[in-house]
């Protein structure tokens, strides 16, 4: 019997010192990817102005109020500040549970804000960065941008390799340079995701099919990185995204986003800017009535509750 009892506390030592092992283990392992993540956000952090003319009181998102969010796809090379390639613009409303999706014609005539010209929306980054494209967007829609994601489009390949690539659907068969894409569920790694986002030409939609591929890339993008297969790659992850994303959300805001926002995601409506291409001095450009911007213009003031 003595015997049996000191096989039994033997057995437990032995079970509880594997438990703490574990336990370390877990625990090293979280404060890992919890160590990776903030130095991530400490790097994507860019803070700009902090409050927009356009709006009366600021945004607490600890109170759940309504926001707007502007995505910048940055075409950007060493030594090159680039256009923005594509601008989508989100406004998210949590107590109807809504996103409003509104992509931006990079054509699209308008006041470059800060510069006094008419010009194609997407030229405002390559006048004055960031600030300069939010004051744009800001006139054109007359509302205020309270955040902006900005992503570098040629290191966006970085993000697609680093989640282990991405499953689109394709409805159009086409081809880039060496890479041909047929119709149907195909899987792309990080430099045939970037060659699929940016193919226009080609595309009997123009930018607005192009428009339409970059939005898939993204969902997919969110969906394989929050995944638990890719879980064992988050440095990867977390390094391309410091290295290709640039925001001015804080650590806190993102987290208070996470906490009170995620009922939003249940509806996501996309909207298409409706107008008409024409010539002006032999340059392209694409026309938006007063009509259909007053249109869009009340549609978001009411998402935003302004």
């Amino acid at each position: 019997m003595r015997s049996e009892k000191k096989k039994m506390k033997k057995w437990l030592k032995i079970t509880f010192i594997i438990f703490g092992v574990i336990v370390i283990g877990i625990g090293a392992y979280v404060f890992s990817i919890w160590n990776s993540l903030t130095n991530a956000v400490e790097t994507m952090h860019q803070p700009i102005r902090q409050t927009s003319e356009k709006r009366l009181e600021d945004v607490s998102l600890g109170e759940k109020h309504p926001f707007s969010v502007l995505l910048l796809g940055v075409d950007q090379r060493a030594g090159d500040r680039g256009r923005s390639d594509s601008m989508i613009l989100l406004t998210v409303n949590p107590n109807e549970e809504s996103i409003h999706m509104v992509s931006i014609p990079r054509d699209t005539r308008t006041t470059i804000i800060g510069k006094g010209i008419e010009d194609k929306i997407n030229h405002a980054y390559a006048f004055g960065g960031v600030e300069m494209s939010i004051d744009t967007v800001e006139h054109f829609f007359d509302i205020p941008v309270d955040y902006f994601v900005q992503i570098n489009m040629e290191g966006f390949k970085d993000i697609v390799d680093a989640v282990g690539g991405i499953t689109v659907n394709n409805d159009l068969d086409f081809t880039v340079g060496s890479h041909h894409f047929p119709t149907g569920n195909i899987r792309l790694n990080g430099e045939q995701a970037l060659s699929f986002a940016r193919m226009r030409y080609e595309d009997p939609r123009g930018d607005f099919g192009r428009q339409l591929r970059q939005r898939q890339i993204i969902e997919q993008v969110v969906r394989e990185g929050a995944s638990l297969s890719t879980l064992t790659n988050y440095d990867d992850i977390f390094k391309a995204l410091g290295a290709n994303v640039r925001t001015n959300l804080t650590f806190d805001e993102m987290l208070k986003i996470q906490k009170h926002y995620k009922s939003a995601a249940k509806k996501i409506e996309q909207h298409q800017i409706k107008g008409q291409g024409t010539r002006i001095n032999n340059i392209y450009y694409y026309i938006v009535s007063d009509q259909e911007k007053a249109s869009l213009q009340q549609m978001l003031k009411e998402h935003l509750e302004l």
